[in-house]
């Protein structure tokens, strides 16, 4: 006997489909959610950037000496940096000439270190290694070795190079040598920007190195047109970083200058800054005097401002340029 199955009878009240949230709904929440993962990175932002910066500006314009409330001049710091600060000049010249020379010598040593390094067959991590280890010195006491070393009485590179009958001069201890001697010591320090230009090189593609000795392109010109090209951006990045850390420059300045005076403390403090002639007085370190010495702590803002405009007028030319120069290759 078959038995009939009888259909399931449908409910009659009708299924109501799920809400939909509005589009304009699922994007506000979708930003909270955004937000919420940036909250962290913002706030400390404004907190350690955008609040010092607003501050800095608002004390340019006043006398503020840390102690008793700020007075507002106007743009008395400003025209008294421009015209009755003799010594402002002295240090804005020292640090462009530490900007032209730092900038170009730091990309072009990085540059030829790389390049040699990118060549070896053998023994690559054990160069790049000893050529990276000197960036790792602490700033202070590198300079106090490179005094040493370049000591014009019993510095050892002033003896050996005696053995040939060459004077080594007196180097830090010579107004006209310490900007040199200074540039040496960063040199000898310039071990990160040497790996970062060193990864672009290894990253060139073979491929266009192979087509350009096809082509009859010799060891200069497969340089020149293939691997300048290719690694352009990486060489930017490289003089943007060196002009900034030579607007920057304070820390060497600083210890190298109290060493030669001899007026640095057990402790460190130095006395006198600048030596020899002032030659080693640059732009942020007579800022630092300004601010933390003198107490004058509105004319210091007023310079912090000036420099940072000048760094950022500086960063905004060269990303430029590069752009201009990235379009120009993609037409």
């Amino acid at each position: 006997m078959t038995t009939v199955t009888q259909p399931r009878a449908e409910s009659s009240s009708p299924v109501t489909p799920a809400p939909r949230r509005a589009p304009g709904a699922r994007s506000r929440n979708r930003r909270l959610v955004v937000l919420g993962f940036m909250a962290p990175a913002l706030i400390g932002f404004l907190i350690f950037f955008g609040y010092p910066l607003i501050a800095t500006v608002y004390y340019s314009f006043t006398r503020y000496d840390l102690v008793n409330a700020p007075q507002w001049i106007g743009l008395d710091n400003y025209i008294r940096m421009f015209t009755t600060e003799p010594v402002v000049a002295t240090a804005a010249w020292n640090t462009l000439w530490l900007v032209v020379v730092l900038t170009v010598t730091r990309v072009l040593f990085s540059l030829g270190v790389a390049s040699v390094i990118a060549r070896l067959k053998s023994g690559v991590g054990l160069v790049r290694t000893l050529c990276y280890l000197p960036a790792l010195a602490p700033p202070a006491a590198a300079t106090l070795a490179f005094v040493f070393v370049f000591n014009p009485e019993f510095g050892p590179v002033n003896r050996f190079l005696d053995l040939f009958g060459i004077d080594g001069g007196l180097w830090f201890n010579d107004p006209a040598m310490s900007k040199p001697s200074l540039t040496l010591l960063v040199l000898w320090g310039s071990g990160e920007l040497m790996i970062i230009i060193l990864a672009a090189l290894l990253d060139v593609p073979k491929e266009q190195y192979e087509a350009a000795e096809l082509d009859g392109a010799g060891p200069v010109r497969r340089f020149w047109h293939v691997t300048l090209p290719t690694i352009s951006p990486v060489l930017l990045f490289g003089v943007v970083n060196s002009m900034i850390f030579a607007l920057q420059f304070f820390t060497q300045a600083v210890v190298a200058g109290g060493v030669v005076s001899g007026s640095s403390d057990v402790a460190g403090n130095t006395k006198y800054i600048g030596a020899p002639e002032n030659s080693t007085l640059t732009y942020p370190v007579w800022l630092y005097v300004q601010g933390f010495r003198y107490f004058n702590m509105g004319y210091a803002a007023a310079m912090a401002v000036l420099l940072f405009v000048v760094s950022f007028a500086f960063t905004a030319v060269l990303v430029r340029q590069l752009r201009k120069h990235s379009a120009a290759e993609g037409n």
